[in-house]
């Protein structure tokens, strides 16, 4: 009997054409949307090198800070790269400048540094600001020299080219020594878009609460012909619910594996190396969308288009306070609301996804997996002491 039911539960469910757009069709759309409005903000917002001039004089060539800084800024095995550099002379470096091949170029001469640029933008800033830091280090070192120098650590009439280049060396030891050591952990992969997509599958995973409300409909004397039949039967109803639930369990899990091959396979998203925990995260989703369905089916008297718009309010509701809408509302509802976020199953999903690529240890993510079991085993509970205290004056 129960693989009788679970046969019959499994062909009604994808007999329904809501259901089959809710959780197959309406997720692929959407993702194609965002795809098509975010595909090209991280590509037009990218980073490219800034071209620039730098003019090749004796002053330039006899001043080792000017020489390495611009050296290491520029150099293509440099991951923090920032320039694209041409040495040149000065009327090469003002034709270039003219033709607006370069963002402006450098002159060091016996006064000191010089910017020149034709416009005011944001290369233009980040070349200002760079002259301006290494200028800085440079009136470091020499402060640090002339001490020396005054204390007798180094005469004048001495190698003052070996010191200087020494000291350089250890002060420029010294200050990245004392700058703050940050680790990139985060995947290669992340994007703020990705929050859009992640927030996809945190509601994909809550509109399988749908299948949860039909399936147990199913077996409700209140909802459905077939819920008279299972109330006067002789067969365990609790058995007959779970298959149902559980065709409505894999019909959702069905729905989130076409939502990942599209995306991956046509909209070349792309979730990382952890792909298995991100599978694990996704079936404890499913099952706390499921148990939140079977939770209203049993809690709301109504019928199904009423139930229906519930669940699919509560699912709306929550992603957008997990920052489907906008990036920036997460964090807003978990520094003034925390609670709230805590125990939003979209937000645990998509908080979840997050933690795989922003840290280093499996704790935080660990901890949304359990919320998410305990979100389920709650509704579960409430819904099992919700059914055991229906009863009906006739059927």
């Amino acid at each position: 009997m129960f693989i009788h039911n679970f046969k019959y539960a499994f062909k009604t469910l994808f007999r329904d054409k809501m259901l089959i757009f809710w959780t197959f069709a309406f997720p692929i759309i959407l993702g194609t949307f965002f795809n098509l409005a975010f595909s090209d903000i991280e590509s037009s917002e990218k980073f490219d090198l800034i071209k620039i001039a730098v003019i090749e004089n004796d002053v330039f060539q006899n001043n080792e800070i000017w020489r390495e800084s611009f050296a290491a800024l520029s150099d293509a095995d440099n991951a923090e790269r920032l320039f694209q550099t041409q040495y040149v002379s000065e009327d090469e470096a003002q034709r270039l400048l003219e033709d607006q091949e370069i963002a402006g170029y450098f002159v060091l001469t016996d006064h000191g540094p010089t910017v020149v640029v034709s416009s005011s933008g944001i290369e233009e800033t980040i070349l200002q600001y760079v002259t301006q830091e290494v200028s800085q280090a440079e009136e470091m070192i020499q402060t640090l020299t002339a001490s020396a120098m005054a204390k007798g650590e180094i005469s004048t009439a001495g190698d003052q080219n070996a010191f200087y280049a020494q000291l350089y060396s250890e002060v420029m030891g010294i200050a990245q020594e004392s700058e703050p050591r940050i680790q990139n952990i985060s995947s290669e992969n992340l994007s703020y878009t990705m929050i859009e997509f992640y927030t996809l599958i945190a509601m994909t995973c809550l509109y399988g609460g749908i299948l949860g409300m039909v399936a147990v409909n199913l077996n409700l004397a209140n909802m459905s012909n077939q819920g008279k039949r299972v109330s006067v039967s002789p067969m365990r109803k609790g058995k007959l619910i779970f298959s149902s639930v559980l065709a409505g369990y894999i019909t959702q899990v069905i729905g989130v594996s076409l939502l990942f091959v599209y995306t991956i396979f046509v909209l070349k998203v792309d979730y990382g190396d952890t792909l298995p925990l991100v599978v694990l995260l996704t079936l404890c989703g499913c099952l706390a969308g499921l148990s939140l369905g079977i939770a209203m089916a049993v809690l709301v008297k109504s019928n199904d288009n009423v139930k229906t718009g519930i669940i699919i309010s509560v699912t709306m509701v929550g992603c957008f306070l997990s920052g489907m809408m906008g990036i920036t509302m997460k964090y807003i509802i978990d520094k003034n609301l925390p609670l709230l976020n805590r125990i939003n199953p979209a937000n645990m999903i998509t908080d979840g996804l997050y933690a795989l690529y922003y840290y280093d240890t499996l704790d935080r993510y660990f901890v949304n997996v359990a919320s998410l079991l305990i979100f389920s085993l709650v509704m579960i509970v409430v819904s099992i002491s919700g059914l055991r205290r229906q009863r009906y004056d006739s059927i």
